[in-house]
């Protein structure tokens, strides 16, 4: 398990890091957005526990950019913030949990664990998104439904991602928009049904469900349930 902790707190971080590693966890520890962002995209980390309030560059922002480079990584906001519209916020730049100061030790162990399970490599040096027969590998950049390469665009691969990540959930439009085309700011939400009707018929095979289920008057919901 190899760790980057991107932490601008004198006495926090290196407390975080000792404990980490009495956890024979590897870390590696960034004290700033932008050396942490650098870090980050060199690879070779399997969870990044990231701050929301950081220097040159905030946590969601971080979270964005990471996921934007296609990054097989696991990520965990740490924030002082309670609120739900911020932990909102944060899931839909990317990351993957959320654990609110002051933490229990104990806590913070178990999901960096449970966020690492959710990006093991299925095989080699691969690494997948997997939801029924759907199939992301984020290393080489391709995608499949069974036996079935998906030929996608950028922006249908990043919404493809984001559905494969808050699978069985319920998820709005306003979240697709903010995660999909987060530098954009004139997108309108029209754009997502639009991108929604181009993946469904990527994602379309004989006798197959359409896993994309449109929930009236919210949004979308994955659910493959093709295995």
């Amino acid at each position: 398990m190899k760790v980057l902790l991107i932490e601008d707190d004198p006495r926090l971080a290196p407390l975080i890091q000792d404990m980490l590693e009495e956890e024979r966890i590897d870390v590696d520890v960034a004290r700033d957005g932008g050396s942490g962002v650098q870090a980050a995209l060199s690879g070779g980390y399997d969870v990044l526990v990231v701050d929301w309030m950081l220097p040159d560059q905030d946590g969601p922002s971080i979270c964005r950019t990471v996921r934007s480079a296609q990054l097989p990584v696991g990520i965990l906001m740490l924030t002082a913030r309670s609120q739900v519209e911020d932990r909102v916020k944060g899931l839909n730049m990317g990351a993957d949990d959320y654990l609110t100061k002051p933490f229990a030790f104990d806590e913070l162990v178990a999901r960096i664990y449970a966020v690492a399970r959710r990006f093991q490599p299925t095989g080699g040096d691969s690494w997948e998104l997997r939801v029924g027969q759907i199939v992301m590998d984020l290393k080489t950049h391709t995608a499949r439904r069974g036996e079935s390469e998906l030929d996608l665009s950028k922006t249908e691969w990043t919404l493809l991602e984001y559905l494969l990540r808050h699978a069985n959930q319920v998820v709005t439009r306003q979240n697709i928009l903010d995660y999909v085309w987060s530098d954009e700011r004139r997108v309108q939400e029209s754009m997502v049904d639009v991108y929604i009707s181009y993946l469904r018929k990527k994602l379309d095979q004989p006798r197959a469900k359409d896993p994309i289920q449109t929930v009236r008057g919210v949004g979308y919901q994955f659910k493959a349930d093709d295995a």
